[in-house]
């Protein structure tokens, strides 16, 4: 999933002060009058503003206002926004992934956010660092997501499951047969591929000295990301990954295999939690396995934010409308009725929440996981490195001749289209 489409370890630490009571909405009386009769519009994702809905209805009684919340598709949303912001039909507060944060900015959609340090600190270090552009402020964390391993407890009990990719190579081996399959993954996708690739020293962009990405420095035909790459090839061309699963309809068909019981496992992510539970799967949930050179199979952290619209006529208001629905009381309440895991550092390791197989997992994942970079260039990342790893997964080409036509024409796309900034 591209809209979930890398950081250091960040979770899940130390509690945070108890000072977070101050984190919900309060103002001045002349601060509230002045805001009396305003109405702020929220676009939140779709199936999710249940989450909000008690946060929503406490910061309309505490500053009587009104909030209209609007569900729509959160990677869709910053696209609407060009559309809607400049004809005054746009949010006040929307929520997008991380990654899209650089291009919002650089685009003028998005409004620097002005929140004290105690407030940023509530939060894991990736996923504030997710809202940072040129180390200004531009969104708050409410959720962070990453990929990580189902398996079919019908089909696999959890003391069989293989503990690295080799191992599953294996397993597969001895399980395909066409209709039904062991472990399956999207990897004609770089978002899910990148996994296995940067295991082996591939990487998506280098870093200059001050951590910043270094769009000049593409890693992506790294000799480690061949090598990556030549592991993956072995899967599709050995017939351990079905050809249904390479493509646009690739997902759909990876999912279908899974809820029909004819894969004993796959990569996702904790979005089709509720999805495979409705389809009856008895299914558990862990973290990626291990490469053969010992190191975890890695993925990237996804961030879902809360940001203010550029095209606010209340963005002091939407401002303190984001940061209350990113507190810690709300981000737990916001988990309780979504299940999407929350950014706040002290409810890490809430019993509440630590309860959940999904939330452990993606939890235990993101120790080994980087933020999917949120520079504009990573824009000219994403076909490039796809149509090379199709090409891969069909056959039609090895994979450093692949991956070297993909990183020359993400060079020149990125030379063409941000080389003016």
């Amino acid at each position: 999933m591209k809209m979930i489409k890398k950081c250091s370890v960040f979770m899940l630490c130390a509690a945070v002060s108890l000072s977070l009571a101050a984190c919900g909405p309060k103002e001045s009386s002349s601060a509230k009058s002045s805001s009396k009769g305003s109405e702020l519009v929220v676009w939140e994702d779709k199936e999710k503003s249940i989450g909000i809905k008690d946060a929503v209805a406490a910061f309309e009684k505490e500053h009587d206002i009104k909030v209209k919340v609007v569900e729509k598709p959160y990677a869709q949303q910053i696209e609407d926004l060009r559309m809607d912001g400049p004809a005054g039909t746009g949010p006040d507060v929307l929520t997008m992934p991380g990654d899209q944060i650089g291009t919002a900015v650089t685009e003028g959609l998005l409004k620097e956010l002005h929140v004290k340090k105690d407030v940023q600190s509530l939060y894991t270090d990736a996923s504030i660092q997710s809202q940072m552009v040129d180390k200004k402020l531009y969104g708050l964390p409410k959720a962070v997501e990453t990929t990580v391993l189902f398996y079919n407890k019908d089909l696999i009990s959890e003391k069989e499951l293989p503990q690295t990719l080799e191992e599953w190579y294996d397993y597969s081996k001895k399980t395909a047969d066409g209709r039904k399959f062991g472990f399956l993954a999207l990897f004609d996708q770089i978002y899910y591929a990148e996994s296995v690739m940067s295991g082996y020293g591939g990487y998506i962009f280098g870093k200059d000295q001050d951590g910043s990405y270094n769009p000049s420095d593409i890693g992506i035909n790294h000799e480690g990301a061949v090598k990556g790459a030549a592991l993956i090839q072995k899967f599709y061309k050995e017939g351990l990954f079905p050809a249904g699963i390479i493509g646009e309809q690739g997902i759909n068909v990876l999912e279908s295999l899974f809820t029909e019981g004819k894969a004993a496992a796959i990569i996702s992510g904790p979005w089709n939690v509720e999805a495979f539970s409705k389809a009856g799967i008895n299914f558990g949930i862990t973290k990626l396995p291990k490469l053969d050179n010992g190191k975890n199979m890695s993925s990237f952290i996804g961030v879902k934010s809360y940001n203010v619209s550029a095209f606010s006529k209340n963005a002091e208001l939407a401002q303190e409308l984001a940061v209350y629905l990113a507190n810690e009381k709300n981000s737990k309440t916001r988990y309780e009725q979504t299940k999407e895991v929350p950014a706040v550092k002290s409810l890490a390791n809430d019993p509440a929440i630590m309860k959940s197989e999904a939330a452990r997992a993606v939890t235990e994942q993101s120790r080994y996981s980087e933020l999917t970079p949120n520079i504009p260039e990573m824009n000219e990342i994403w076909t490039p490195a796809d149509s090379a790893l199709q090409t891969i997964a069909t056959g039609k080409a090895d994979p450093k001749q692949a991956l070297d036509q993909a990183a020359e024409t993400a060079k020149g796309q990125i030379k063409a289209k941000h080389s003016g900034k």
